[in-house]
């Protein structure tokens, strides 16, 4: 009977994480379609291509706020509905995005669908917690990799489209599909896990003490760095080359495509790599690699050949920043929904600020600024990462 009431548990946990898997990769697939489209939804709404860097921020101020509403709301009902609800109404306004004439609908779009990926993140992010405890960080490697594959796979989509009647609208239509498949699939999904510091209504001291909040805010910020960099560069790599005159059309897509298939082989790699190496080792590792390769970005600037270097590289190296820095936060601190929250606003306020900021730099000053911009962003991760490990709680040592 405990063998079988074991087996079953485990099957469930399995599912819950396939569940959010499939989550993850329909926010990858929404993330990085909009990158490769940007120069024809600025077709379709008549629009200047430097406003299209407001699509970004329209989009990551409905992130913000559904992140931060989020956070509370996992910690009062049952998450699988909520997230299956957030999931079908982002299905609709991916679906009406390449019916959309006006620039100020789109961006009023991207603002709702933005709002309803912000539960998606939390939840999804927040539920896995629940479902695996302190061993949470392979599964977490796991759950980013899916949102790589779905990155990957969203500008190879477009690149397949681009020359067929209706072009780019299929992309989104075929996205719409599945993103309804994945959110009716939530909505069935039984036994929402329960926040593990609670037990029977009552809140359970753990042995990690009261939250520092300094290392919420280093979390936090560090979150924002990595997350503008990811963003910016996987959103405007596609405009960066075409405006160069590095790539054709369907070659940028390509190459957008090739940042995500080495972001999402990264991601994959970094499952094994959790269980062998520390968060300091493997994010250390690869912010130096990011920023080594940025550099060759920088110099041969003009080379088409190191575009390509700086894309699968730069995808590479990134790829296990996020997961290993999350998985450490959650080591240090008691992650409820609410504090969960708090730490993404972090990654919704960094998908909001420097995407935003390139489309006007890159229509002032050219598009060789994407990367500088990026470079400085990575630093202060850098920087921001050195401050948690400073504000991480010391373990006390064994007695002899």
């Amino acid at each position: 009977m405990l063998t079988k009431l074991l087996t079953s548990t485990k099957n469930d946990a399995l599912r819950r994480t396939f569940g959010y898997y499939s989550l993850f990769i329909c926010l990858g697939l929404d993330a990085s379609i909009l990158g490769p489209t940007l120069p024809s939804l600025a077709d379709q709404t008549l629009s200047r291509l430097g406003q299209m860097g407001l699509l970004f921020l329209a989009g990551a101020i409905g992130y913000t706020l559904g992140t931060w509403i989020s956070g509370r709301v996992f910690d009062r009902l049952r998450g699988h509905p909520v997230m299956g609800i957030a999931q079908l109404f982002v299905a609709v306004m991916i679906f009406v995005i390449p019916f959309t004439p006006l620039f100020w609908l789109l961006l009023v779009i991207l603002a709702c669908k933005g709002f309803a990926n912000g539960f998606i993140n939390t939840g999804a992010n927040t539920l896995l917690v629940w479902t695996h405890g302190e061993k949470v960080g392979p599964f977490m490697n796991g759950l980013h990799f899916s949102f790589g594959l779905g990155a990957f796979l969203a500008p190879f989509l477009v690149a397949q489209v681009v020359d067929v009647a209706g072009g780019y609208r299929w992309a989104y239509w075929a996205l719409a599909a599945f993103a309804t498949l994945v959110g009716l699939r939530l909505l069935t999904l039984s036994g929402s896990p329960q926040p593990t510091h609670t037990r029977d209504g009552e809140t359970v001291r753990t042995a990690r003490g009261p939250i520092s909040y300094p290392l919420v805010i280093a979390a936090t910020l560090f979150l924002f760095f990595y997350v503008g960099a990811e963003i910016t560069f996987g959103g405007w790599v596609y405009t960066y080359a075409v405006t160069l005159n590095l790539a054709s059309a369907t070659g940028a897509a390509y190459l957008t495509s090739a940042f995500w298939l080495a972001f999402t082989f990264g991601r994959l790699i970094s499952i094994p790599a959790a269980t062998r190496f520390t968060p300091k080792q493997v994010i250390l590792a690869a912010l130096s690699g990011c920023l080594t390769i940025l550099a060759l970005g920088i110099i041969f600037s003009g080379s088409s050949a190191v575009l390509w270097v700086m894309a699968l590289g730069l995808g590479f190296c990134m790829a296990p920043v996020w997961p290993t820095g999350f998985t450490l936060a959650g080591q240090s601190i008691n992650l409820t929904g609410k504090i969960t929250g708090v730490i993404l606003l972090g990654d919704s306020f960094g998908g909001m600020v420097l995407p935003t900021l390139v489309g006007q730099v890159i229509e002032g000053s050219g598009p060789r600024a994407m990367v500088y911009l990026v470079f400085g962003s990575l630093v202060l991760n850098l920087l921001a990462f050195t401050g948690m490990l400073r504000l991480r709680p010391v373990k006390p040592q064994p007695e002899s």
